[in-house]
């Protein structure tokens, strides 16, 4: 659980340092309703880039953000909807966009989550701890970013084998980089670090996405919300809302199922992973190349309970289909073959993992045989933006993207088929939770009793999100003190 206990004198030091820093930050709720945000605020942002190191970018913490790259307000949720020419599927396939959160994902705001309440708190003492943020690749991303704004030294911990292009970007913001041995699948590599720092007696503080409740809450405050805005636009009957459809990764996105099925009870939340490393679907291990989903355990905020189905998608899909998606040859055969330019135009919107997604998100609509009511919901995580090396690597590989090519890349994705996927009774929901044991008991400290009250204690999970109103009171006292906002007149 989050631990809200106050530390007045780690509170005053972030105190200081956020009124050195010019740092406001903002609350989950205007995160959620980004038109309540200080109007000085949305002033500053005017003149401001997406990805600008600036505090104020804090604010653009939402899935709210104008789609520009720079001096953008607010509008709408970032959505797009797949066409029946580009699925093969009746069903709308709908993705959140995080291309529009500054680092290019939201998982900057999964971030957020986990370092603000200890930071309101004064758990974290910015003035003396280094934040330390383990993970596959886009969180430690947003960790670095969120800890330069905030004005405190930052580790960002990722597998080798991850893009270029977050090695690139890191160099210019994190303060160290470290680098474990593998790829996306080597997440105990990762852990085992954090380990090792611990021990080393350097003043740290490890914010673990995997089993941060912060990420949860974020997920479930922001992320959930947001999708609800979305299906209340696409669909006027919520019956024909049918699914959610999520990448397992640290967990924290799925948080967002809790949320929709509070308000859609018939809805079903299905977990997706590489088939390549099918830990939900058989228990299993291995390699693939779906950067940053994470495997070969279960995120300890990974609420089990509430997964109705997983979903295994072969890595080799999403790796054919991000060249037809963003190669020229690829693009002109969509077009051809009746996807709408425009659409097409934007299909650089999603990275690999969202590719990944959408396959899973097709699966799941051919499986319970939806029709042109119905809508599947899922997420771009990020884009193409952050995979511009991949693309290089295909073509040195395996040769320019032709007709032929792009025809059978278009074939793999209307001819998604129905295996590797489990549809989960009680039984198969407790074999995913029980899982968690040899990961966070035996290896990473959880106690026996806190793993048993997640499945068993009905409270345990609506405790999080009821901490989100206490949190923005931290928040709003925290910039009171500062007194930053009143001294711009908000």
């Amino acid at each position: 659980m989050l631990d809200m206990t106050i530390n007045e004198a780690g509170l005053a030091r972030a105190v200081q340092r956020a009124r050195e820093r010019n740092i406001i930050i903002p609350t989950l709720e205007q995160m959620r309703h980004p038109e309540r945000m200080p109007a000085p605020i949305v002033k500053r942002l005017a003149s401001l880039g997406l990805w600008d190191l600036d505090p104020t970018n804090l604010f653009r913490i939402t899935w709210k953000n104008a789609p520009v790259a720079s001096g953008g307000g607010f509008g709408g949720v970032n959505h797009m909807v797949l066409p029946s020419s580009l699925t093969g599927v009746r069903a709308r396939i709908v993705l959140l966009v995080g291309k529009w959160f500054p680092t290019g994902a939201h998982k900057v705001g999964a971030a957020f989550g986990c370092l603000v309440p200890r930071l309101v708190t004064g758990q974290f003492d910015p003035t003396e701890q280094k934040a330390v943020w383990p993970s596959t690749g886009n969180y430690c991303r947003g960790g670095a970013y969120d800890s330069n704004l905030l004005g405190c030294e930052s580790i960002a911990i990722l597998p080798e084998g991850m893009s270029q292009e977050r090695f690139d970007w890191l160099a210019a913001v994190a303060g160290e980089t470290i680098k474990t041995p593998g790829t996306e699948s080597n997440v105990k590599e990762i852990f085992d670090k954090c380990w090792e720092l611990r021990a080393s007696g350097d003043k740290i503080m490890i914010f673990n996405q995997f089993d941060d409740m912060g990420n949860y809450l974020w997920h479930h405050e922001v992320t959930g919300p947001a999708m609800a805005e979305v299906i209340a636009a696409t669909t006027a009957d919520p019956r024909h809302f049918r699914g959610v459809v999520l990448s397992t990764g640290s967990g924290g996105t799925l948080a967002s199922g809790d949320y929709l099925k509070a308000l859609y009870p018939t809805v079903k939340v299905a977990a997706c992973e590489a088939a390549q490393c099918p830990t939900l679907l058989l228990n299993g291990f291995g390699e693939h190349r779906i950067e940053g989903i994470g495997d070969k355990h279960v995120p300890w905020v990974h609420n089990t309970k509430n997964t109705d189905m997983v979903i295994a998608v072969d890595d080799e899909i999403p790796m054919r289909l991000i060249r037809l998606f963003n190669e020229p040859e690829g693009r002109d055969y969509l077009v051809e073959r009746g996807v709408d330019a425009d659409i097409v135009s934007r299909l650089d919107l999603l990275g690999i993992s969202s590719v990944a997604n959408t396959i899973a998100a097709i699966k799941f609509a051919k499986y319970y045989e939806l029709t042109e009511e119905d809508v599947v919901l899922t997420v771009a995580t990020d884009s193409m933006e952050m995979y511009g090396s991949r693309l290089e690597e295909l073509t040195a590989e395996r040769g320019p993207l032709d007709r032929a090519t792009a025809a059978a890349a278009l074939a793999d994705l209307h001819g998604a088929a129905l295996d590797r996927m489990e549809e989960l009774t009680y039984y198969g929901r407790k074999r995913l939770h029980n899982l968690k044991y040899y990961t966070w008991v035996e290896q990473q400290g959880k106690t026996f009793q806190e793993i048993q009250a997640q499945w068993y204690d009905g409270n345990y999970w609506n405790a999080v999100p009821a901490l989100a109103p206490q949190v923005d009171k931290l928040i709003d006292e925290f910039n009171a003190r500062t007194g930053l906002l009143a001294e711009l007149g908000a």
